[in-house]
């Protein structure tokens, strides 16, 4: 995406579309998904949204990337015991969708995982499977945090909201 595309997509692009292809019900069947799959771990998964980017930021380069981890630190997914945090993060204006994990899963999962569960998620958004694509990523997500942190007979308190964030 060049930078004139960038910011005409940013100045004009998703503002109208995060209610149409994230309504509420679709929000709280996401917030269940979240919910009952970190019953079976450790992890704390949190999903944000965000319809496009201010243009200042995006002309000051900002990208994706950048965003996603800075919504990390404000949403505080790196708070949780076991450093086990995960964020999903679609940016829709640039169809753009970014998984940032805290240390503790980060140094056990290659990044090539979690770009095969972005590219899953955007396959199915590109056919405007939207819910699809949305509980396919939550659940890949639970499967690695399953893997790597199980929650066996542990403690295993909800550390972090499970509802989808609008930014």
């Amino acid at each position: 995406m060049t930078r004139l595309q960038r910011m005409l997509a940013n100045l004009f692009g998703g503002w109208f579309q995060l209610r149409r292809r994230f309504p509420s019900a679709l929000l709280d069947e996401l917030a269940d998904a979240v919910s009952a799959g970190e019953r079976s771990h450790l992890g704390e998964i949190r999903f944000a949204l965000e319809s496009r980017l201010p243009l200042s930021a995006a002309l000051a380069g900002l990208d994706a990337r950048l965003r996603a981890q800075a919504v990390f630190a404000q949403l505080r997914v790196w708070d949780t015991e076991e450093n086990t945090g995960v964020l999903i993060y679609l940016l829709l204006s640039e169809q753009r969708i970014e998984i940032v994990a805290d240390r503790g899963i980060a140094h056990r999962v290659a990044q090539s995982q979690w770009d095969a569960i972005c590219l899953r998620m955007r396959d199915a958004f590109a056919r405007a499977r939207w819910r699809e694509g949305s509980l396919a990523g939550i659940e890949a997500v639970h499967a690695l945090l399953r893997e790597h942190f199980p929650a066996d007979d542990r403690p295993n308190p909800d550390e972090l909201p499970d509802r989808p964030v609008l930014l």
